[in-house]
């Protein structure tokens, strides 16, 4: 067996378990995968017209731009009451896809990956489907990767979901 594929298993298996804990609503345990200096951004996707070479993601507006203070803050947040947006509390299936390891140093990858996420909630038929490519940076501390990094560009570019009040 190659290093390389070694190594895409060993993302992919990091991919997967954090991808059961957000869907177990394990956050505690989500937070404990992410590093001190984590940066979690979901950038706007805006429409160009073809042959523009602007890119299609705001550099400005942004779904989430957060760091371990504000995720842990929001975490802490759906603990108490005023979680409006997640009472009753989603449920949510997340797909992680066609994963590539795209650079390696001596104790980060950088790996891409796809997204498909569903998500249902209460006692309605609506549900909410959103799709998307994700850019990690996952860092070896302790022996084990823990993500340093991420931007979800999501395909969409109006959200046909009533809010993001869960992680991609």
């Amino acid at each position: 067996m190659s290093d390389r594929f070694e190594l895409r298993l060993q993302c992919e298996e990091f991919l997967y378990r954090e991808a059961e804990f957000l869907d177990d609503g394990r956050l505690h345990d989500w937070l404990e995968l992410l590093t001190d200096d984590v940066e979690y951004r979901v950038p706007r996707r805006v429409t160009r017209e073809r042959g523009s070479e602007e890119s299609e993601f705001s550099d400005d507006g942004f779904h989430y731009r957060e760091d371990l203070g504000t995720l842990r803050t929001r975490v802490k947040r759906f603990d108490r009451e005023y979680a409006w947006a997640e009472n009753p509390p989603s449920r949510t299936r997340r797909f992680v896809s066609n994963v590539r390891v795209e650079e390696t140093s001596d104790d980060e990858v950088r790996v891409k990956s796809n997204l498909l996420l569903y998500r249902n909630q209460g006692d309605t038929t609506d549900s909410d489907l959103l799709v998307g490519e994700r850019h990690d940076t996952l860092r070896r501390v302790d022996g084990s990767f823990k993500l340093a990094q991420r931007e979800v560009q999501l395909d969409q570019t109006i959200l046909d979901t009533r809010n993001l009040s869960f992680f991609l």
